[in-house]
């Protein structure tokens, strides 16, 4: 999900100018490794620095954004992780505090104040574990099942967290947003 798209058609379009980023990862999730090295990549293929800022605790939260400044990074990407699923308002929350603008993959990081948010539709995603859940009530064996991936996403992006951040957005990024709040 996270790859050179994501950075330069969302973050980076919005703040073109943007010379350092940064990720937030959990670094106790299983994934936490091929998502860095995934927006790494993205990161030198926009000619971008990246900086990866850990979290896995409420406490990591804090320190994570109050690192940013420091880092001067003028963009973050929060990465995939349940933990950060679980706390998507307060992700939107901080990311207006400490005015970063931020991208997730939650809807509700965005109606908390969070800049924009692209991720999988989420009747996408029902539609999807309904299927799986058809074809294993009807016999199949779960290993036998192809992994199917989402092709709906969806991009929101929060108005007012814009115009408090100083951020015009570009007219094509507004086209292509499925939600925007104003």
């Amino acid at each position: 999900m996270y790859g050179p798209d994501l950075l330069y058609c969302h973050d980076h379009e919005f703040v073109p100018t943007a010379t350092v980023m940064a990720a937030l990862i959990n670094p106790s999730n299983p994934n936490a490794e091929p998502q860095s090295k995934a927006l790494e990549a993205a990161a030198g293929t926009i000619g971008v620095q990246l900086h990866i800022v850990h979290a896995s605790t409420e406490r990591d939260l804090d320190t994570a954004f109050a690192t940013l400044a420091q880092l001067r990074a003028y963009a973050l990407v929060i990465g995939v992780d349940g933990f950060f699923n679980t706390r998507s308002e307060e992700l939107g929350r901080l990311a207006l505090r400490h005015a970063v603008p931020a991208i997730f993959l939650r809807r509700d990081f965005v109606a908390a104040g969070g800049l924009m948010s692209y991720g999988e539709k989420v009747t996408e995603t029902y539609r999807l574990t309904g299927v799986y859940t058809g074809r294993i009530v009807r016999g199949e064996k779960p290993a036998d099942l192809p992994v199917l991936r989402a092709t709906k996403f969806q991009l929101m992006i929060n108005l007012k967290t814009a115009k408090v951040l100083g951020l015009t957005v570009p007219l094509p990024l507004l086209g292509r947003a499925d939600e925007v709040i104003e």
